[in-house]
């Protein structure tokens, strides 16, 4: 008895029908969820990217805008940066970001007379909109945020 054990063992570690399908049942889980994290951390990435580019837009806006002028408006200002357009037609940029309170913009009102010292502030908030999987953790809503100014030029 004592000798049929180590040929079991001998005979087993040499075998290696099964070791592909062993392997691939560890490592296939292991690298599913690395690339999903992956492209979800992307994700991420790419709308914190797309909600930075509204913003300054609507602030480029914003601080070319005499009302004297023209007929600049604060809703303007927010289709631009929600949409990419004055109009506010088309997909918005970042799905979710369309609250006006998402986007705040200082001064409120252009000033009439500007000074090398007038500056444009704009504040943009959003809160992440998850996938599925990422949604199935339970992990609390991400939120960023991002601060542009630039001074006030007027037209």
């Amino acid at each position: 008895m004592y000798r049929v054990i180590p040929r079991w063992i001998s005979r087993l570690w040499a075998e290696e029908a099964g070791a592909v399908l062993a392997e691939t049942i560890i490592v296939v889980p292991v690298l599913t969820v690395m690339t999903i994290g992956t492209l979800e951390f992307a994700n991420i990435f790419w709308q914190r990217q797309q909600m930075q580019i509204g913003v300054r837009d609507a602030v480029r806006y914003w601080s070319r805008c005499r009302p004297t002028f023209n007929a600049c408006t604060v809703t303007m200002a927010r289709n631009i940066a929600f949409y990419g357009n004055a109009a506010g037609t088309g997909s918005l940029r970042v799905p979710g970001w369309d609250e006006a309170d998402e986007l705040t913009l200082a001064p409120a009102e252009p000033p009439t007379s500007p000074d090398a010292t007038s500056m444009v502030t704009g504040v943009g908030t959003v809160t992440y909109v998850t996938s599925p999987f990422f949604g199935a953790l339970e992990i609390d809503a991400i939120s960023f945020s991002y601060t542009y100014s630039q001074r006030y030029i007027g037209w």
